[in-house]
């Protein structure tokens, strides 16, 4: 069963609580490679005492210069990118398998809110069903755990368990004996399908919605049953494996004569002890039985999963949630925050007042910002020089039509050369822009009185653009219609500046 220490790191207060944890013996570094350990000691030991002892002048040289290549020849092995990469997918490969472990609660729940019946009929089919489900995911996991495989190892053991019926182990051989290459494990989940479709003739069930609901949960409750199937039978590719258990024994291979302690290289502590060397050994050969212990979490190693505590757990909360909680709920009565239209703080104990807390506040709560008497406009006009500033309250549409408005003295160009200079499109664009912060702000509360686009404009007797036969005069009345209406314009809109004046 997966080692757990949750408690122990709960709070970390005072020195590292992670140095408690390596006390513990079961699940630990020490158990997964001190037999590996003890293996590259002696043979450490052996070729040092050797070259001590046993070779004369020649084998002693000889026997430096392998030295020397072993050690140089080590660096040359990438063991951190390699082991460091295939962990990762290992570690990814366990959470994922445990993920998808199917468990038969939210099943049961839907039996229970969905058949109903408290006749002795109905019982029957609720607890059938979870009996089917829970049948389902204990022969699968017969498939892929050897626990599991060890406690049931034929149909027999589950019918005496209780979890088969005579008559189901009958038709179980029948399709073992047709096709025995695969797996019946979702056999009983076909089962539970058609006693769900019984009920829903017999009226158990109120409508065909709730029978699609049935159908897709024991559907899905399928697929996590065989998503286990396919990482049982898919591994990570052996060569993968094969290239890092290669690239770290390889590494110790080499350090067991590149690390030796020899005339002109190492240190003299490494005479008696390779201090250094160990620790690598721990470091890169227990990162290496990480991979190893968690590449199949369905075996008897320390950290493996517990799925037979799960077969026994599964049947049991299923049986308790479709039988003996069906249709029981406590009384309905006013709950403690009737009368309050929010409830206040929860209370604390003398001994958990020190864990009070206010409410989060967002990151930027606290952030003082800078308000603009302008807000930032998202289109621009070039009437006069530059196309690309930002419209602040120097050059907003008020003060480029005050520009309009009011010549400038110094400038040689008169006021009507001016009016002539700027695009008609442009001069409609800046009327409408003017109109609509005109319509804005007429919705404020404001004594002062604005002028209406209709004061601007003025009513018009017939559209712009409907169709008239021209005449010689026709164009003469329309230019002075124009200027009429520019001069009008152009009146109460400096009227409407002088009132409102940029703050």
């Amino acid at each position: 069963m997966t080692v757990t220490y949750t408690k122990e790191v709960a709070t970390c207060r005072g020195f590292s609580c992670f140095l408690r944890l390596l006390l513990k013996w079961k699940g630990s570094i020490y158990k997964l490679v001190y037999k590996e350990l003890l293996v590259f000691l002696f043979i450490y030991y052996f070729l040092n005492l050797t070259y001590k002892y046993i070779l004369n002048r020649t084998g002693r040289d000889v026997f430096i210069q392998i030295v020397h290549y072993c050690n140089a020849s080590t660096n040359y092995i990438p063991l951190s990118f390699v082991l460091g990469f295939y962990v990762s997918i290992v570690m990814a490969r366990w959470w994922d398998q445990y993920r998808s472990i199917p468990f038969p609660d939210s099943t049961a729940v839907y039996v229970s809110a969905t058949i109903h019946g408290q006749d002795e009929r109905g019982r029957v089919m609720r607890r059938t069903i979870m009996r089917y489900v829970c049948l389902s995911v204990t022969m699968l996991f017969t498939n892929i755990s050897p626990k599991v495989k060890k406690r049931f190892p034929t149909l027999d053991h589950l019918m005496k368990a209780g979890l088969l019926e005579e008559s189901e182990k009958k038709v179980i051989q029948g399709l073992n004996q047709k096709f025995p290459s695969y797996s019946k494990h979702w056999l009983p989940l076909v089962w539970a399908s058609s006693i769900v479709t019984r009920a829903r003739k017999e009226g158990r069930i109120r409508d065909d919605f709730a029978v699609k609901t049935m159908l897709d949960e024991i559907n899905a409750f399928r697929g996590k049953c065989g998503i286990l199937i396919n990482y049982d039978r898919i591994s990570i590719p052996l060569v993968y494996t094969q290239v890092v258990t290669l690239a770290v024994y390889t590494y110790f291979l080499s350090a067991l004569m590149g690390h030796q302690c020899v005339e002109g290289h190492g240190y003299v502590f490494d005479k008696y002890f390779p201090l250094f060397t160990l620790l690598q050994f721990f470091f890169y050969m227990g990162w290496l039985k990480v991979a190893e212990t968690l590449i199949n979490p369905f075996g008897d190693d320390d950290d493996d999963f517990e799925l037979n505590w799960m077969v026994d757990r599964n049947l049991q909360i299923s049986y308790l949630i479709v039988d003996e909680m069906h249709h029981e709920h406590p009384e309905l009565i006013k709950d403690y925050f009737w009368d309050q239209v929010l409830p206040e703080e929860l209370p604390y104990t003398p001994e958990t007042e020190q864990y009070r807390e206010m409410h989060p506040l967002p990151s930027t709560a606290n952030l003082v910002s800078k308000h603009e008497d302008d807000l930032i406009g998202g289109s621009s006009y070039r009437i006069f020089g530059s196309s690309n500033t930002l419209r602040k309250r120097s050059n907003s549409v008020v003060s480029l039509l005050r520009k309009i408005v009011r010549s400038d003295s110094t400038s040689n160009e008169s006021e009507q050369e001016m009016w002539e200079k700027i695009p008609r499109t442009k001069l409609e664009e800046v009327i409408e822009e003017v109109d609509e912060q005109l319509t804005i702000m007429s919705s404020r509360e404001n004594d002062l009185k604005r002028p209406r686009i209709q004061d601007i404009f003025g009513p018009t007797t017939q559209p712009l653009d409907s169709p008239q036969e021209e005449s010689p005069s026709f164009d003469s009345l329309k230019q002075k219609r124009e200027e009429e209406r520019l001069r009008r314009f152009r009146r109460n809109l400096a009227n409407y500046l002088e009132h409102k004046e940029p703050s």
